[in-house]
């Protein structure tokens, strides 16, 4: 039976923990700001994933109470403001946190080495191509690989002979 059924106050606790729960992460997530969910780094997405982690123990283990639930929260986040705080102001920081967008097509060629570095497969770059509504790479000037692990698509110019000034990176 206590694979289908303990009781029912083990379903009342998990029922009044998630939405006490659910309430203090949006709580905690507004008063936080925007950037805490955002998918600009690798940081970024592991403090995500760890919040739902969080969620999820606290709601479905006896032995964490709300407190710590909330706990476990406003550390994940606190640690992400802080990082994200430092990644502004000091260069070391934010060369530790974050990295840097990858031309990985230009000019009707792929950079093989720049694709080597990035792990990135031909088949995926026309895959983005063709996602961003261009019928193939001729339409394309280049494709850049994100810092969140998106690609842009930049189409050629309407005149052939001009060139595209790719923002921040070095062509």
């Amino acid at each position: 039976m206590g694979i289908f059924f303990n009781s029912w106050n083990d379903l009342g606790r998990v029922l009044i923990l998630g939405i006490l729960g659910y309430i203090s992460l949006v709580i905690l997530l507004r008063v936080s700001g925007n950037r805490t969910l955002s998918k600009l780094n690798a940081f970024d997405f592991v403090v995500t994933i760890a919040l739902g982690s969080t969620f999820g123990s606290f709601i479905l283990n006896k032995n964490i109470s709300l407190a710590d639930g909330v706990m476990g929260f406003a550390v994940l986040i606190g640690m992400q403001y802080v990082v994200s705080w430092l990644t502004v102001r000091s260069k070391a920081v934010k060369n530790m946190i974050k990295s840097e967008p990858s031309l990985v097509y230009y000019n009707g060629e792929y950079l093989e080495d720049s694709m080597k570095r990035s792990r990135v497969i031909e088949t995926e770059i026309e895959q983005s191509v063709r996602n961003q509504g261009y019928a193939n790479l001729e339409q394309v000037e280049a494709v850049v690989l994100e810092t969140d692990g998106s690609f842009s698509v930049i189409s050629k110019p309407e005149k052939e002979a001009k060139k595209v000034d790719i923002a921040g990176l070095k062509v």
